[in-house]
C-alpha cells in the first residue's frame, strides 16, 4: 500500500509546494521575501492514471476521495471500473491535470511519456512517477521543466538511479524520491508475513494468500 501513499503525496507535495515551502522557510526567505507562491488544490484535478493494474486502480480509489476526476490509459479497457478509458496515452495527457505512472517497464512503454505526450499534459499539467524510470523520456522532461512547457513533476523513478540528473535539484517544481515507495517498517513487515503465509499455503496445498494476476 505504500506504493499508493507515495503517489498521492508526491501529487500533494508537488501541487501545494510542500517541499519547495519548506526550503523557502528554512532558508529565512520567508522573512525577507513575504509569503511564498501558492499552490493548488488536489481537489477537482482531472487525474490520468496510466496502467490500471492492481497499484493503478487502488490509486485512483484514493483520488477519488479527494474529488479528483480520474481517467486512465491501460492495455485494454478494465470491465470493473466506470473511469473513461483512453486507447492513446497522448489522449489522456490532453484531457488531464496531472497524469500518474503506475505501469510497468517493457518494450511498449519505455519512453512512452515522450515528448508528444508531456505536450499533451500542457503548460498547467503535473507528472507523477512510480513506475519505472525508463517510461518517461527524462532528458525531454526535463527540458519540458525547463522551458515552463509541463507545470511540475513527482519523482520515486529516474532512468539512471542513483544517478539523478542534477537539473532537477535547482527546480522547485520537482519533487525528488529516492525510489522507497515500499519501504517502511510496517511495509516490509506486511511483506515478511505475506511471504511466510504463501509458503505454509502452498506446502499444505491450500489457496495462495495472493496470485500473481497481471490485469494491467
Amino acid at each position: 500500500m505504500m506504493w499508493l501513499t507515495l503517489a498521492v503525496g508526491l501529487l500533494i507535495d508537488v501541487l501545494r509546494k510542500v517541499s519547495a515551502s519548506d526550503r523557502y522557510v528554512r532558508q529565512g526567505l520567508w522573512a525577507d521575501k513575504g509569503n511564498y507562491l501558492h499552490g493548488s488544490k488536489l481537489g477537482g484535478k482531472r487525474t490520468g492514471i496510466v496502467g490500471l493494474g492492481n497499484i493503478g486502480y487502488e490509486v485512483a480509489k484514493r483520488l477519488e476521495a479527494f474529488g479528483c476526476v480520474v481517467s486512465y490509459n491501460s492495455r485494454k479497457k478494465k470491465p470493473y471500473v466506470s473511469y473513461p478509458f483512453y486507447h492513446n496515452v497522448c489522449e489522456l495527457a490532453a484531457n488531464c491535470d496531472a497524469l500518474i505512472i503506475c505501469c510497468g517497464l517493457s518494450d511498449e512503454t519505455r519512453h512512452m511519456i515522450n515528448k508528444p505526450v508531456l505536450s499533451a499534459l500542457g503548460k498547467e499539467g503535473f507528472i507523477v512517477n512510480i513506475g519505472r524510470g525508463d517510461i518517461i523520456d527524462e532528458k525531454e522532461m526535463v527540458s519540458c521543466l525547463m522551458r515552463g512547457e509541463i507545470a511540475g513533476a513527482g519523482l520515486d523513478v529516474f532512468e539512471n538511479e542513483p544517478n539523478v540528473r542534477k537539473e532537477f535539484f535547482a527546480m522547485d517544481n520537482v519533487v525528488l524520491s529516492p525510489h522507497r515507495a515500499v519501504f517502511t517498517p510496517e511495509s516490509l513487515k506486511d511483506l515478511s508475513q505475506l511471504v511466510v503465509g504463501n509458503l505454509e499455503a502452498f506446502l499444505s496445498n491450500e489457496p495462495l494468500l495472493s496470485e500473481y494476476v497481471d490485469n494491467e
